[in-house]
């Protein structure tokens, strides 16, 4: 049984033509609205409940939203959280044992203090359907599919959307403190396709699906429920604003607990796709 389906629902989607509100297949155009003023509302899912009162349903149909479709990002910031699955603990430890550092990654899976780290300003930020980028002084790269939190300034999770925290293994691998090299660069993460926003929390029982595929060929697959997570995302989000304001929100990936083998890197050309239900699908192939 669908685990949403009691709950009342909706997503918002950034387009060239302005904001778009989709609730139960229809769609509502709202012409005039900051992004950024609009997302930043502690009631975001009753401001968007009052607007759509106040438009009719516009003729627009999925592939008018694929084609006008935007990154959901205007000045928000955004941050990640790392060893937040056992799984990504596990991996994070073999690639960093040659470096010494394996140890690192055993003790903050287990702290108190989580791992946060910065992840992008907006514009290395790339939406549904843009390509993401591997660094060319990498040699093992993988994408990390993970729920990404929208949070408002005063710390509230309002929405929710899917993001790839790209990422370079060979970097980070050989030590621990080449990870702002091996996270941040141009394209170095993928948001989308739009904002899922709920008048309840995300359901325990989401399942996260990695797929990528290579010249027309599935070469892997995944899934994870968020229900592994070992942290609560409310934890996240408060270690993350600690000492750190966000005027216009924030967006926080809450890491990842599908790892490729360790045999396994990105091509160019490569299509990744991660789904998350009820949020959708986000496509990116890799430049």
């Amino acid at each position: 049984m669908d685990p949403t389906n009691s709950i009342n629902k909706m997503k918002l989607y950034k387009t060239k033509t302005g904001i778009v509100i989709e609730k139960e297949k229809k769609f509502f155009l709202l012409k005039n609205e900051n992004w950024d003023s609009f997302i930043n509302d502690d009631a975001l899912f009753n401001k968007m409940e009052s607007s759509i009162r106040s438009v009719s349903a516009a003729e627009i149909g999925n592939e008018l939203i694929a084609d006008e479709i935007e990154v959901p990002v205007g000045n928000q910031e955004l941050w990640a959280c790392g060893v937040t699955y056992l799984r990504s603990k596990i991996e994070r430890q073999e690639e960093s044992k040659v470096a010494g550092g394996g140890d690192f990654y055993s003790r903050v899976y287990e702290a108190e203090r989580p791992e946060v780290f910065f992840k992008s300003t907006p514009h290395r930020i790339v939406g549904h359907g843009e390509k993401v980028n591997t660094r060319k002084d990498s040699t093992w790269d993988v994408p990390e599919p993970e729920l990404t939190l929208l949070v408002s300034s005063s710390g509230k999770i309002i929405g929710y959307t899917i993001g790839n925290d790209m990422s370079s293994r060979s970097i980070e691998g050989e030590n621990p403190l080449y990870l702002p090299q091996a996270k941040t660069y141009d394209a170095c993460a993928a948001i989308g396709p739009c904002i899922y926003v709920t008048n309840e929390p995300i359901s325990a029982a989401t399942n996260i699906q990695l797929i990528i595929n290579r010249n027309n060929h599935t070469i892997f697959e995944g899934k994870v429920c968020i229900d592994q997570l070992k942290r609560k995302l409310e934890e996240l989000v408060s270690f993350v604003y600690r000492e750190c304001s966000f005027p216009a929100g924030c967006l926080i990936m809450t890491g990842t607990g599908i790892v490729p083998p360790n045999d396994f890197t990105l091509l160019s050309g490569d299509e990744i796709k991660i789904t998350i239900e009820p949020i959708g699908t986000l496509i990116n192939k890799v430049r």
